[in-house]
C-alpha cells in the first residue's frame, strides 16, 4: 500500500502538529483511496479536540458540526486520520501507533503518526527507506508515518510519497 502525499496536506500536518506542540494534534486526511494506493489531498486539524502530552480525544460534538459540511465536497472524502506523537522531556516522539491508536483504526482507512521533537540542527527533507518522510523546520524535527488496518491482521506501515514545498530541500 502506497500513500501519496499533497504539498497542501504536508504543509498542514506541520503546521498542526508545531502549532500545538508538546501536546497532541488531531485531525482528518482528505481524499480517496483506490485498490493499491491512498491520494491525499488535504489535512484539517480538529481543533476542539481534547489534547494532552500522551493523548488526543476527538470532541464528538465537534465532529457533528463538520460531517455534514464534508458530505457536501464529493471529490474527496475522509480517508483516515492524523495525530502527532510528542517528546515528553528526554522521552523522544516516536511514529508508531500505541495500543490505543491500533484499537481506534478501521479498515480502508490510512492513519498518519507525526513524531515531533525538539531539534538545534537543519535536517534536510527526504523519504526514508521505512517509508517514512522525515526532516526539520524550525525548531522542530517531523517524522511521519502511515499505517493501515491489514486484512485480517494488525497495522501495517504505507510508504509515503511526498513532494516538498519550495524553500524544504530534499
Amino acid at each position: 500500500m502506497r500513500v501519496y502525499l499533497s504539498e497542501t496536506a504536508f504543509m498542514d500536518l506541520l503546521l498542526s502538529s508545531a502549532e500545538v506542540y508538546k501536546k497532541e494534534c488531531l485531525g482528518y486526511l482528505l481524499g480517496y483511496g483506490l485498490e493499491d494506493r491512498f491520494i491525499v489531498e488535504h489535512a484539517f486539524c480538529l481543533q476542539s479536540a481534547s489534547r494532552h502530552h500522551r493523548g488526543v480525544a476527538l470532541n464528538e460534538v465537534g465532529q457533528r458540526k463538520i460531517e455534514p459540511i464534508l458530505d457536501k465536497f464529493h471529490r474527496v472524502q475522509i480517508i483516515g486520520d492524523f495525530h502527532s506523537h510528542t517528546q515528553y522531556g528526554d522521552l523522544k516522539g516516536l511514529p508508531i501507533p500505541s495500543k490505543e491508536d491500533v484499537m481506534g483504526m478501521e479498515r480502508n482507512h490510512i492513519y498518519f503518526i507525526i513524531a515531533i521533537n525538539n531539534n538545534s540542527k537543519n535536517i534536510g527533507w527526504k523519504e526514508n527507506r521505512d517509508g517514512t518522510v522525515s526532516g526539520s523546520a524550525g525548531k522542530y524535527f517531523f517524522k511521519i508515518s502511515a499505517y493501515y488496518l491489514n486484512g485480517g491482521g494488525g497495522p501495517r506501515k504505507s510508504k509515503i510519497h511526498c513532494p516538498f514545498p519550495p524553500g524544504f530541500e530534499r
